[in-house]
């Protein structure tokens, strides 16, 4: 679908709503007025408004006049027919209903209403051949400096469209990211390459208000203006992405959740990672723990370990083997070497299995010490 149509589509459901269902269009105007001095953002209203609009088309009344029956009648029918990874049809109406109801002061209706579990899902992250094939791809410098901000400076995507010339300090190397989620602003470095690729960049393109500028002639609405389009940002992600031959799903979210944890496999701490991202809780941080890949919590099979004194059918000398269930507790030796069988200079061992393989005998010997040794 084109773009014009996508939006134009979204806002055809506000003013069918606004013109047919009574009282929708003073409901919308309290609704967006709220939105608005809560300091919530544009696509919350947007994403509220197009379903409530659609529950009131449904019901042709005012989503806060429907009864508990109702409203789970409507969800039951939402969930059985846009049935989608993120199920996110159902879940903007619960939340849009949720924030509409307690607007209205309707309590009872609002307590009545299902709740949503959080999925907790990892994020996808690109490896560290992935990402170089990834930047090495474009034909455009354009979107080369585009990845590189997105995953050189862990960037979510309104934020590098928003970036302005006098946001890049290049004696510093610093980037001033403003506004970010939460109104809130914050720096981050700028490596040398990303530096000589910002220079080529501007050097070359004819930047006025952003650093990324768009075509907004003949679009209106949305976030059409000179930036560029939140949906070319992730055009432009995914057919890069595409083109590098990267099988993952890749997002520009992607390229911020690979710089969080590459940051974290190179050793730097989860608290400057988390300033780094400009999250407010260290908990939504602690998830690239779990993605991350490095030797303090470098995960491994058992199997790695509890025949790890085999090697291609051999037995590797003096390779001690950890603790395993229902083995005694002193090291396990597999197949110990002639000189560790003299008693005269090694401990006693005692064999505790026997087994034959590609006819090949292997034995496991327990170390005791000699108080521990039958005499």
């Amino acid at each position: 679908m084109h773009e014009n149509q996508y939006h134009a589509k979204k806002r055809s459901v506000l003013h069918k709503a606004c013109a047919e269902v009574t009282g929708f269009s003073e409901l919308y105007r309290r609704l967006e007025r709220k939105i608005s001095l809560s300091g919530k953002s544009k696509s919350t209203l947007t994403n509220y408004g197009r379903h409530l609009a659609k529950a009131a088309i449904h019901f042709n009344v005012i989503p806060t006049t429907l009864g508990e029956e109702q409203v789970n009648e409507y969800l039951y029918y939402l969930q059985q027919t846009y049935k989608s990874a993120s199920d996110s049809y159902f879940k903007f109406t619960v939340y849009g209903l949720r924030y509409v109801f307690r607007m209205e002061g309707l309590e009872e209706s609002y307590l009545a209403l299902p709740s949503i579990k959080q999925e907790k899902r990892l994020p996808v992250v690109l490896s560290r051949e992935e990402t170089r094939r990834l930047l090495a791809t474009p034909k455009l410098l354009k979107h080369r400096v585009l990845l590189g901000l997105l995953y050189g400076c862990g960037l979510r995507c309104f934020e590098v469209r928003n970036i302005q010339l006098p946001d890049i300090d290049f004696d510093r190397k610093m980037l001033h990211v403003k506004q970010g989620k939460g109104k809130k602003d914050r720096y981050v470095p700028v490596s040398s390459v990303l530096c000589q690729w910002l220079k080529d960049y501007i050097s070359c393109e004819n930047i006025e208000d952003w650093l990324f500028n768009g075509r907004p002639i003949g679009r209106a609405g949305g976030d059409f203006d000179s930036r560029y389009s939140q949906r070319g940002v992730h055009w432009a992600v995914k057919h890069v992405a595409k083109q590098a031959g990267i099988l993952k799903t890749v997002s520009a979210h992607t390229l911020r959740h690979t710089f969080a944890t590459h940051l974290l496999e190179d050793g730097l701490d989860i608290v400057s990672i988390k300033e780094l991202l400009g999250h407010s809780r260290i908990e939504t941080t602690l998830v690239y723990l779990h993605v991350a890949h490095y030797d303090r919590v470098k995960t491994y099979s058992p199997l790695d370990t509890l025949y790890s004194g085999v090697v291609s059918g051999r037995s590797v000398r003096g390779a001690t083997i950890p603790h395993a269930i229902g083995l005694p507790s002193p090291p396990i030796r597999i197949n110990p070497g002639p000189e560790e069988e003299n008693p005269t200079t090694q401990t006693t061992l005692d064999c505790l299995a026997e087994w034959a393989c590609c006819n090949k005998t292997f034995r496991i010997y327990c170390e005791t010490t000699p108080s521990e040794a039958t005499p």
